[in-house]
């Protein structure tokens, strides 16, 4: 049996969504800025999907950009706002240290061009607190304030981050938010009108979208520069011939999603504690990072003693099950995680933690595979370890 538990990297795309895709190849070839009838039709998928995905979190049809995925979406956001300041003005952006790279380094990128930028703590459990960010504002005084962005949920530790109380703060000072959403659309019920923020990025292939495709949610008035240029696609927000089979393939994802809120996430957090504790009762020296009593359902990270985190990834890889010990995004590099830092955990614990994330195509017997297999790898990677000690 094969088990796939890295559904934070990516969700695998339902048949629905593949035969959407195919269809869309197959019988739209317009291009949805022509006036002819193929454009038109074109179009018309571009509408039911922006339709869809602005359904799925509450917010108006004429307020969705389509983007290359959520990556995109954190830099037209950061960068965006950033472009739209008076020339000679660099405001202050204000984001937090378990941000994904995505918006971190959009923001030291401002940063190393002049811009102040101030970098919010994460408390032990994996979650900012609103009176770090009412300090930092606070501590500003009197310069201008160009945007404050914090992800709904951390991509590690699938922490829920308090945006609504923390927006609320930003727009007492007039100061539009940003979330990073990419961990919570699809898996959560979000409303960006009752969370109060100004933008939200969604990634589509965390949801089973296709890879590739994904929106940033832009509240109208809020000004904005396009990072790409071209024609006026998107209402003049982002450039280029839309990549309409993957936009069909979101909207297919986006109300599948919308019709499984109101089971999945019950199912998916039954599953995840059964894996969790069963993990916990059966191998010693395991313990769960993050807040357990502020997640999302699908995920727990947890790290194992003496245990190096990838080790393990690839011994489950070995026996068949997919894991990871972290961001796909950061895959490759030697850094520990930054999330695990910013919490102040020790580097044993960080070194040694693994991330399941589980999905709408996860079953018990699944997870009872995992916790099967699960000791027997760490047993003898410990073993293994003390051998050559």
């Amino acid at each position: 049996m094969r088990v796939y538990l890295d559904y934070n990297a990516t969700a695998p795309v339902t048949a629905e969504v593949a035969d959407a895709v195919s269809a869309a190849l197959r019988e739209c070839p317009g291009n949805a800025s022509s006036i002819h009838a193929f454009g038109q039709r074109a179009k018309a998928v571009l509408d039911d999907a922006r339709t869809a995905v602005a359904r799925l979190i509450g917010a108006e049809t004429s307020e969705i950009v389509f983007t290359s995925g959520g990556t995109e979406a954190d830099n037209l956001a950061v960068r965006g706002v950033a472009d739209a300041q008076r020339d000679g003005v660099r405001p202050v952006f204000i984001t937090s240290a378990i941000e994904h790279e995505a918006v971190l380094n959009s923001v030291k990128a401002l940063g190393r061009r002049g811009w102040p930028v101030t970098m919010l703590p994460a408390a032990p459990g994996g979650v900012v607190s609103v009176d770090a960010l009412a300090h930092a504002l606070d501590a500003a005084g009197d310069r201008p304030l160009a945007l404050v962005s914090v992800m709904l949920v951390n991509n590690e530790l699938g922490t829920l981050q308090p945006v609504k109380a923390m927006a609320a703060l930003a727009r007492a000072r007039g100061v539009p938010f940003h979330t990073d959403a990419v961990q919570a659309v699809g898996r959560i019920p979000v409303d960006v009108r009752d969370l109060g923020v100004d933008m939200l990025s969604i990634a589509g292939h965390k949801f089973g979208a296709p890879k590739g495709v994904g929106a940033l949610w832009v509240r109208r008035g809020l000004s904005l520069q396009p990072q790409s240029v071209g024609g006026r696609q998107e209402r003049g927000r982002r450039a280029g011939t839309e990549n309409t089979p993957a936009i069909e393939g979101l909207r297919v994802a986006a109300e599948r999603a919308a019709r499984l809120l109101s089971s999945e996430p019950a199912r998916q957090a039954a599953l995840r504690d059964r894996l969790e504790h069963g993990i916990l009762e059966r191998v010693p020296g395991s313990v769960v990072n993050g807040d357990p009593g502020a997640r999302v359902p699908n995920t727990t990270n947890i790290s194992f003693e003496g245990v190096e985190g990838e080790s393990l990834v690839i011994g489950l890889d070995l026996e068949g099950i997919a894991v990871s010990t972290g961001s796909a995004c950061s895959s490759g590099t030697l850094e520990p995680s930054h999330v695990l830092r910013a919490m102040g955990l020790p580097p044993s614990r960080i070194e040694s933690a693994v991330r399941f994330s589980l999905g709408e195509a996860t079953t018990e017997a699944e997870v009872d595979r995992v916790l099967d297999v699960v000791p027997a790898v760490v047993g003898r990677l410990r073993a293994r370890g003390r051998s050559r000690g």
